[in-house]
């Protein structure tokens, strides 16, 4: 299989069509025609000559997810099904007008891509890895996310279009969502905010991961400002160190779960690996290196780390890292044991740590009606194809 381009960094093009004796201005159009106009066929490319169409399509391929299906939440937040190119399915989470968590203000969508099909870490709570890791994405794969939901944005009617309100009052003379690109701040994009928390380990898959967000941050790329992008991990110590001496300011989330090795060990393999103590310490040292708030993530399960005697572990952690509290009130999972907490513990809950002196916000939480635990879209649609092929086998 051909390389795909948008796998590829500009130096690497640019090299590229020299080796063609293309000039430079080419190599520009190329690469609004990818990031801006988010193009998903060379015959797109319209004022790149036919025979440069064609070199380029000798070498690369050219290929975003294609969707296979939507769902929307009553509060306008939109799950995303994705087919790759080799047939394996992933998902993206819009969150349209969607307060700030993770740092800057939002005023338009986050979007919660995936870098994995499956995950290997085994969560006990999560749909992701239910069947298992089947492969890391391609930074063309993880980018692709990003522009195959704009590229939805500007052709889906007005009824499924999905608009903040903010935005919504200048829609009709702002064209963001079909002419946003190389340059273009993250504020003229439709996707403006994107959180790496989808499917998968984001850590596991590091360097394709970089690789795609230094091209989504990048002003020939995406033009999205690196503070306005986080990375999650569930504790992949020494990555989160590599993540500290990059030189781009990337957030971080942490996706705790538990206050104390004895609660993360029972839903969190990776804690047997990297305890409390070792992931703290690559912690700090994101924050002293980095000088950015972490946030800690905290999926409330009842009976599982929902007792007010977590809160005081967790008030001490947030306080030793500098980092506010995100709290997430569990989307079950069909198959699995584990149920949400009722309201009123989640405001106990909430209320302890604020008594605590910590900076907690107790998410309501948004898409609960439309499979929003990660991974659940997908499996439910990978068995209903394997019932139908079955059945087709069958008969």
């Amino acid at each position: 299989m051909l390389p795909d381009i948008r796998s590829q960094n500009r130096d690497t093009l640019a090299a590229q069509f020299a080796s063609w004796n293309q000039p430079a201005y080419r190599l520009d159009q190329l690469l609004r025609w990818l990031y801006a106009r988010r193009a998903a066929s060379w015959d797109e490319m319209s004022n790149l000559p036919k025979a440069l169409r064609a070199q380029l399509a000798a070498v690369y391929s050219l290929n975003l997810p294609q969707l296979v299906t939507k769902q929307g939440s009553h509060d306008t937040t939109q799950k995303f099904l994705w087919r790759l190119a080799d047939g394996t399915l992933i998902e993206s989470v819009l969150i349209p007008a969607n307060p700030a968590l993770y740092g800057e203000a939002s005023d338009r969508h986050t979007l919660c891509i995936s870098t994995q099909v499956g995950c290997a870490y085994g969560c006990r709570f999560c749909a992701s890895g239910l069947d298992g890791f089947k492969r890391n994405l391609a930074p063309h794969e993880i980018s692709g996310q990003i522009l195959a939901i704009e590229r939805w944005a500007a052709t889906a009617g007005p009824e499924s279009r999905v608009q903040s309100p903010k935005s919504a009052a200048s829609s009709e003379s702002r064209p963001e969502t079909r002419d946003a690109g190389p340059g273009t701040p993250a504020a003229e994009r439709m996707v403006n905010n994107i959180v790496v928390m989808g499917m998968g380990e984001p850590m596991a898959n590091y360097d394709n991961l970089m690789t795609a967000l230094r091209t989504l941050n990048a002003p020939w790329g995406g033009g999205i400002g690196a503070r306005r992008i986080t990375i999650s991990t569930s504790g992949l110590a020494p990555r989160i160190r590599d993540l500290a001496n990059d030189p781009l300011q990337f957030r971080l989330a942490i996706s705790l779960h538990g206050a104390t090795d004895e609660v993360r060990e029972k839903i969190m393999p990776v804690n047997r690996k990297y305890p409390l103590r070792d992931l703290t310490a690559a912690c700090e040292y994101y924050v002293t290196h980095k000088g950015k708030m972490i946030t800690l993530e905290y999926i409330l399960i009842a009976g599982v780390n929902d007792s007010l005697a977590q809160t005081r572990p967790l008030a001490d952690l947030a306080h030793r890292l500098h980092a506010k509290v995100n709290l997430i009130p569990y989307n079950t999972v069909e198959g699995l044991p584990w149920s949400r907490p009722d309201d009123e513990t989640c405001e106990a809950f909430a209320s302890a740590l604020e008594h605590e002196g910590v900076t907690a916000t107790l998410r309501r939480e948004k898409g609960h009606d439309i499979d929003a635990a990660c991974g659940q879209l997908r499996l439910k649609t990978e068995r209903a194809e394997t019932n139908s092929e079955d059945a087709k086998t069958q008969s």
